[in-house]
């Protein structure tokens, strides 16, 4: 049996024409850690996010609640450092890596997916 090997597209500004944004241009993306790939947090974005994580390197994303940008750790000191980003197969959602300083859940936990169902 040969293994497979994941393809790694990484999200460029040349490439971003081929994301697929929601009736809000919306994109949900997926926070993980790079090293020990915890799923720390999950965030929407939209285009003008995208770009501003790219050109600062750290999280950019779109606040629905507050209707405002806002960077990871702006406040809090819990910046997220990027180290890649990926879109799904249906370029309808992303996956960031990252190295994360301090806690990723504005509940002080490493990761927003701490409580179990079962």
């Amino acid at each position: 049996m040969s293994k497979i090997i994941p393809e790694t597209i990484q999200i460029t500004t040349r490439n971003l024409n081929k994301l697929k944004f929601n009736a809000q241009d919306l994109i949900p993306a997926v926070i993980q850690d790079y090293q020990d790939k915890t799923v720390l947090m999950m965030a929407y974005m939209n285009l003008e996010s995208i770009k501003r994580t790219l050109k600062l390197g750290k999280t950019c994303f779109w606040s629905r609640s507050r209707g405002q940008y806002w960077v990871k750790g702006e406040t809090s000191g819990h910046f997220q450092f990027v180290k890649g980003i990926w879109y799904d197969c249906d370029g309808d959602c992303l996956l960031i890596k990252v190295r994360q300083i301090g806690a990723a859940c504005h509940m002080n936990k490493r990761s927003c997916f701490y409580r179990k169902i079962k």
